[in-house]
């Protein structure tokens, strides 16, 4: 894969390094702010040979897969170090506030998962390696391996600052050195002995691996910094404003910060904790089954600070990493059943190695390769993610270590006080891989099956497309008379997400689809549901009838063209009973695109009109006329 390639084909359609004001990655996507989300283009972005798919909310996320640090690398290569001026000439733009709040989310705990996950990771093998008697539970050796894997939990307000800082652009060392006041060993035995500050007593609170009170004092430090930084001589600037900012921000967060964050998490765990021990398998069932959903849209980044809090209060938690096996688990059985029963070779090699991926916890590639392009699929994730995740809500199944669930992450269920928690772990991802593996396997269809074409059929295509006219731009009529409706409206990811093509639905008044225009019929499908014409300036126009209709097998169909035939304005190119369609309950939405975008501009006209087929619906322009050539 050539990744320098894919980096600048990359940055070319997100308005190039003018248009980015942060850039960093997770495990499986790149992670963009950018000044100007107008810039992106997100149907080429789509395109790109290495991007499963692009993601808006509170960032810009380019899904990459398991090769996300080398197009990174290659992205800074290019890059270098975003400027100040990025930052500083940031527009102002209004955004909602969930937006808003899942960004800040992100910024400050996506860092925060290696060390996290590195240090819980570490102390689930020490203790698997002492339950094994390859080392002594009692010796200073098994103490110190335990201390290195909680010292990122013990510190987290620490790291929490750092976070939290960059994310506001305020100092970091110093905002962490006035958090890292709140858990000095000093202070907390003076917590714990009762103490006073300025005459007004102190809560007895242990802060350590505590998230709130560090962010909630850091945004505190934040407005301090400013501050002083806006109304301080610059001479004196650079002891001043961090001593002013240290001496301010530490007693009100002892005071009231920190003890109001602490009561947060507090009230955060408890309604979540209740949910659980009321609603157990079914609160953990039902998680499991709208993780799809949730990472789709990053929501799920939403959990993380309660599974924090709970793993820093109680040692253990019970409800996301359980359900999070569960789900990624049914991921990597679903792709497995489609690799076995897909015909199409590109589809099994990515449900191959998404399969792999979701193993091991890495479930996007899976997600946006296989699941939410799929609905049978998607169905099959969720039905097996549901009894996973409820089968491991009825035996209580505890995680230890906060790291992406997966078969190579077994050893956070390891539990030195109940030896089943383990087997009840293993049974949960038996349980969500087989049965999404078997209804995937069965229920799965591929979405389009392609006749193969004889040589004689090519020939005829080739001979009478010699002539194209590149610079023409055509008005497309409407194929059938209907209403017109956006493409982003299509009751269908792979067409409303532009993974096809550009263009718009049509949802037919009747069963008769027309030609719209000049050209001649490169394709047709041998269920009958769907054809494809080159048009005189080379575009490629799909004509899909219905919504799943592959799996009519031609039922209510009859193709009126045959591959290589040049049509006219008019001509007759399929008949369809729309009742048939309805009554197998599909949805009859004729879907009508460019497939090969990215050479032309396209217009769309008369959107959500009655037309018929005399009405124009589509414009399509050559890109090299805007060229000048």
């Amino acid at each position: 894969m050539d990744y320098q390639k894919i980096a600048k084909a990359i940055l070319d359609n997100i308005g190039g390094k003018e248009n980015i004001i942060h850039l960093e990655h997770c495990s499986t996507r790149l992670r963009f702010n950018l000044k100007d989300e107008n810039l992106l283009n997100i149907s080429a972005l789509e395109k790109i040979d290495g991007v499963m798919g692009v993601r808006i909310n509170a960032q810009c996320q380019i899904i990459i897969g398991n090769d996300v640090i080398e197009v990174y690398n290659e992205l800074t290569k290019i890059v270098g170090n975003i400027s100040k001026d990025n930052i500083s000439n940031e527009p102002k733009k209004k955004k909602k506030f969930t937006a808003i709040f899942l960004d800040f989310l992100i910024s400050i705990f996506q860092p925060l998962i290696p060390a996290i996950a590195g240090g819980g990771v570490l102390k689930s093998f020490i203790v698997l390696f002492a339950t094994l008697g390859l080392i002594d539970d009692q010796g200073s050796t098994y103490n110190i391996l335990q201390l290195i894997g909680s010292a990122p939990l013990y510190f987290l307000p620490i790291l929490v600052a750092i976070t939290t800082a960059n994310k506001l652009k305020v100092n970091s060392l110093v905002a962490a050195s006035a958090v890292s006041v709140l858990i000095l060993p000093d202070m907390v035995a003076m917590l714990k002995s009762g103490t006073t500050l300025f005459s007004l007593s102190l809560e007895n609170i242990n802060y350590a691996a505590q998230i709130f009170p560090a962010i909630l004092t850091t945004l505190f430090y934040s407005v301090i910094e400013r501050f002083f930084t806006k109304y301080s001589f610059k001479v004196i600037r650079i002891f001043f404003v961090p001593m002013m900012s240290l001496l301010l921000t530490v007693p009100v967060s002892l005071l009231l910060l920190a003890p109001l964050g602490y009561n947060m998490g507090t009230i955060l765990s408890s309604i979540i904790i209740f949910f659980y021990i009321h609603f157990s398998w079914i609160a953990t069932g039902l998680l499991a089954a709208i993780l799809p959903f949730m990472v789709v849209t990053g929501m799920h980044k939403a959990m993380v600070p309660y599974a924090i809090e709970a793993v820093g209060k109680t040692g253990c938690e019970m409800l996301y990493q359980p359900a999070s096996l569960a789900h990624n688990i049914a991921e990597s059985g679903a792709c497995f059943g489609v690799s076995i029963k897909t015909k199409n070779s590109k589809l099994k090699s990515t449900a191959l190695s998404a399969g792999i991926s979701a193993l091991f916890g890495i479930t996007e590639p899976a997600l946006y390769g296989v699941t939410i392009v799929n609905k049978k699929v998607l169905y099959s994730v969720m039905c097996a993610a549901a009894m996973g995740g409820a089968f491991a809500g009825l035996t209580l199944l505890k995680s230890f270590v906060l790291v992406g669930a997966g078969l190579a992450s077994m050893t956070m269920f390891i539990d030195k006080d109940n030896a089943m928690n383990i087997v009840w772990a293993f049974v949960t991802l038996g349980i969500s891989f087989f049965v999404a593996f078997i209804l995937s396997a069965v229920f799965f269809t591929d979405r389009v099956e392609i006749t193969d074409e004889s040589e004689n059929e090519n020939e005829k295509v080739n001979e009478n497309t010699k002539n194209i006219i590149k610079n023409e731009v055509i008005e497309v009529r409407s194929p059938i008379t209907g209403k017109v409706i956006p493409m982003t409206d299509i009751n269908d990811n792979v067409f409303s997400s532009g993974m096809v093509g550009q263009g718009l639905g049509i949802i037919p008044n009747e069963g008769i689809l027309k030609s719209p225009c000049k050209g001649v019929i490169s394709m047709v499908f041998h269920t009958k549901h769907a054809l494809n014409i080159k048009l005189n300036n080379g575009a490629d126009l799909l004509f899909h009838i219905g919504i799943d209709t592959v799996q009519l097998n031609g039922d209510g169909f009859e193709t009126l063209v045959n591959v290589g035939d040049i049509v006219d304005i008019g001509d007759d190119l399929i008949k369809f009973d729309i009742n048939i369609i309805k009554n197998k309950q599909l949805d009859p939405t004729v879907i009508f695109l460019v497939t090969n975008p990215e050479d032309y501009a396209i217009s769309t006209i008369n959107e959500n009109k009655q037309v018929t087929n005399d009405d124009i619906v589509l414009e399509i322009k050559p890109k090299i006329l805007n060229k000048g050539e």
